[in-house]
């Protein structure tokens, strides 16, 4: 197994590297899929000046700190989201690597948590930008997230899980579902579609998984609305993108999910 040929720390930085080159390929996502381009044509250039980038200006996060966040060509100043975005995602694929070697959830699952790293950064920046989840990005994740945890069932050899996967999603999405109708206008499809993607994942890694982190989704939005208005950056009828949230909560649940519950169990005496 890869996990016991390769020291941890190695894994973990290759992750890490290659994260960072996705995260370049993402800036890319995050621009050009909600303007409905493609992101494979035309090669990316200066937005002000044309100039295609060379390679060597396009190096994660090296080259913005070289070219000292300008054009090669024109010098017009470089947004430092993108040197951002490769550096959240070297980071996010350095702890999903993590998580797989340090046993906080089995390593078959480390490609599909390397998919959903790279998914929660794109969606999640195109969510703040346009308040929307497009589903060229959710809808595929469906497919992903399936097939790959049907391997990693097949690999950890539990079967069982994969029934827990769709009642997950089916639970999880149609809990959204619910919200989108009870509340139209403050929960979008969007949101309902990733909705079942998570928690076909969250279900899988374990019923605690999928409740802390369904209801930390709700917390983390609620601290951040709470904390606009006392700035009053926002009111109580201002729409705040909640796809960002969902995806942290994901994360948290798969990271502490577990644990707390387990907690929980000890401190009410229910184990």
């Amino acid at each position: 197994m890869i996990a016991d040929l390769i020291p941890a720390g190695w894994i973990v930085a290759i992750a890490a590297v290659f994260g960072a080159l996705i995260g370049s390929f993402l800036n890319v996502v995050i621009w050009r899929v909600p303007q409905g381009m493609s992101i494979v044509r035309p090669p990316s250039a200066c937005p002000s000046c044309g100039k295609p980038i060379a390679w060597y200006d396009n190096i994660p996060v090296v080259s913005y700190l070289v070219l000292r966040g300008r054009c090669r060509h024109c010098g017009t100043h470089i947004s430092a989201r993108y040197p951002f975005v490769e550096a959240l995602t070297a980071v996010l694929f350095g702890l999903a690597a993590w998580g797989g070697v340090d046993g906080a959830y089995a390593f078959a699952l480390l490609p599909l948590m390397l998919y959903w790293a790279a998914i929660a950064v794109a969606l999640t920046f195109i969510d703040l930008d346009h308040h929307r989840l497009p589903n060229v990005i959710v809808l595929p994740s469906y497919v992903v997230t399936a097939v790959l945890l049907v391997v990693a069932s097949i690999v950890t050899g539990e079967y069982g899980r994969l029934l827990s996967a769709a009642i997950g999603a089916v639970t999880l999405g149609g809990f959204y579902f619910i919200l989108a109708i009870a509340r139209p206008g403050g929960m979008g499809l969007g949101d309902v579609k990733l909705a079942g993607a998570l928690g076909m994942l969250l279900a899988w890694l374990g019923w605690a998984t999928l409740i802390v982190g369904a209801f930390s989704a709700f917390v983390f939005g609620g601290i951040f609305g709470v904390a606009l208005m006392i700035g009053r950056k926002a009111t109580r009828k201002t729409a705040v993108p909640f796809g960002p949230f969902m995806l942290l909560g994901a994360a948290f649940g798969i990271w502490l999910g577990q644990p707390l519950a387990d907690w929980y169990l000890a401190m009410t005496g229910l184990t």
